[in-house]
């Protein structure tokens, strides 16, 4: 489940999710006109820098939905984007028209083309920093890639951030269910994801 988007004019917002358990089924009963109570936002999100020229967006699986709201937010703020994103299958890329309508470059690599390993991406990365179109890395999906952007982000010395995918239980922080371990400076401290985060420092988050 990941928020998709947000329209502020016409006061909406939209979910993107799988029906897999109990909460996904119920929410795939209600019928335009049906009433929903939600409390929000809660959290952090993504932040863009104005002075980025460029972003590279690398997502897989439901990671391709949560990171949507950037290629709206990034095109508002004049910034490129360069979205690279892997799935199993070709069917199973989300988000590829929301990101093109907005202007940006997508990159497909798919585990049923063979080219979906991080030493393949890790070849386009680095092929975008040289060209100059990597000001900063967004990621969320996949623990090896986010490795693999740590590496780029340290060699390089670019910001980057990550959304933390965890289940979470009261969204509010108080349960504790979302703790996740971060190193902040050397020290590994704990974090609630939806508190907390979900969006956190790239190089603070550990897979």
């Amino acid at each position: 489940m990941s928020l998709y988007g947000a329209n502020i004019e016409k006061r909406e917002v939209k979910f993107l999710y799988k029906v897999t358990g109990a909460g996904t089924r119920g929410l795939d009963t209600l019928k335009p006109g049906d009433r929903l109570d939600i409390m929000g936002p809660l959290g952090s999100g993504f932040t863009l820098d104005p002075s980025w020229r460029h972003i590279v967006a690398v997502g897989r699986g439901a990671g391709l939905a949560t990171l949507a709201p950037l290629a709206k937010a990034a095109r508002q703020n004049g910034t490129g984007v360069t979205a690279v994103f892997s799935a199993r299958r070709p069917e199973l890329v989300v988000s590829a028209e929301l990101f093109r309508d907005h202007g940006a470059e997508l990159i497909v690599v798919t585990d049923s083309q063979s080219s979906s390993g991080p030493a393949n991406v890790e070849r386009i990365l680095r092929r975008l920093i040289s060209e100059g179109r990597c000001d900063a890395f967004f990621t969320c999906g996949s623990s090896r890639l986010m490795r693999v952007q740590q590496r780029l982000a340290h060699e390089f010395k670019l910001p980057g951030q990550v959304a933390m995918e965890q289940q979470m239980a009261c969204g509010i922080g108080l349960c504790y269910c979302c703790v996740r371990d971060f190193n902040v400076e050397g020290e590994i401290v704990q974090r609630r994801v939806c508190w907390d985060g979900p969006v956190f420092d790239l190089m603070e988050a550990l897979p």
